[in-house]
């Protein structure tokens, strides 16, 4: 009996899947470049709930080891688009010197408003730091590349130290940094979650402050950028516009139950079987609510590049928002 229940579930299973590809004309060809974080949980929840073979796309996944390979392989045409989790830093830095490359239609980060956390400065459990401004004479890590860099520039000068004399910067890899503080190889880190959750729960370190870049920059603060190629929306809008609909439908579900999808995290990410608990929510902005908080938060992050001499001109990030008439003309 267990037998012919397998093969009816089987055939039926089978027939609803060549009826779902009967119903597409073809399936259209996108490639995703992708980095293994939190705030890329929406297109984990797109793909194992077959959101965009339902949309007729088929979807060429490229897993990215840093927020600059992602940047680069759209620039270079390899990707169409790139899934909440991109860099939101780099890819206006990268919009300055190739404009009219991208157009950003959601923003991932925390804040302390909405209570979701996106960051903290991570110390020894015995550590005296309670602040940016105790980092006089010590050492803090970051995540590798030019965002966080300017970030952790920026969180020091605003505490009234010089970021060239006073601090040592290092990147830092994230595998490493809790293992850093631990150890004492670095006074302190400035890191994404879930670090500072898992370093807390395993008592290794502790936050001595919770959302320090959103008290500073803004509040939310978004680190993070879901982005389309011009190329793309310009030659293929239609599939475009299904993208943004598809990773805004997954966006909703994973801020209605985050508790139920984060139990893909692991297969996605670093992240552990054993640690899903310890995990924070990330705030996650789909392209349909994007409102102009956001818009303000964002732009003062981009601005911070300004001020510390990254950019060399003012950008209106407004300018590189998607609007609904890229996408064919559709309300």
């Amino acid at each position: 009996m267990n037998k012919l229940l397998v093969i009816a579930t089987s055939s039926v299973l089978a027939l609803l899947a060549a009826n779902a590809q009967a119903a597409c004309d073809k399936m259209e060809k996108v490639t995703a470049a992708w980095l293994p974080i939190m705030q890329t949980t929406a297109y984990y929840v797109a793909l194992e709930e077959g959101l965009f073979e339902k949309a007729c796309i088929d979807i060429d996944s490229q897993k990215m080891e840093s927020p600059n390979h992602i940047i680069d392989a759209l620039v270079g045409g390899r990707a169409d688009f790139g899934p909440p989790g991109a860099a939101a830093g780099i890819a206006m830095l990268a919009e300055s010197r190739f404009p009219g490359t991208f157009k950003v239609f959601g923003l991932q980060g925390g804040g302390i408003a909405v209570n979701r956390i996106n960051d903290g400065l991570i110390v020894a459990p015995d550590s005296d730091i309670s602040g940016f401004a105790d980092l006089k004479g010590k050492s803090l890590g970051h995540v590798p590349g030019i965002q966080w860099r300017t970030i952790s520039r920026h969180m020091v000068r605003a505490a009234g130290l010089d970021p060239d004399k006073d601090v040592q910067l290092t990147d830092l890899a994230v595998a490493m940094q809790v293992p850093a503080v631990a150890g004492g190889s670095v006074d302190a880190t400035l890191s994404l979650e879930p670090v500072g959750s898992i370093a807390v729960a395993s008592g290794k370190a502790k936050r001595a402050v919770t959302n320090p870049v959103a008290s500073v920059i803004a509040d939310p603060f978004y680190s993070g950028a879901a982005v389309l190629t011009t190329r793309f929306i310009e030659q293929r809008p239609e599939v475009a516009r299904k993208v943004v609909e598809v990773i805004d439908q997954a966006t909703d579900l994973v801020n209605a139950d985050f508790d139920k999808y984060k139990a893909i995290l692991p297969k996605y990410t670093a992240i552990r079987d054993s640690q899903l608990d310890l995990l924070a929510q990330p705030y996650l902005r789909p392209f349909h609510d994007l409102n102009e908080t956001d818009l303000n938060s964002y732009q003062a992050f981009v601005d911070v590049f300004v001020q510390e001499g990254v950019l060399k001109e003012p950008m209106d990030i407004r300018e590189k928002m998607l609007k609904p008439a890229d996408l064919a003309g559709k309300p």
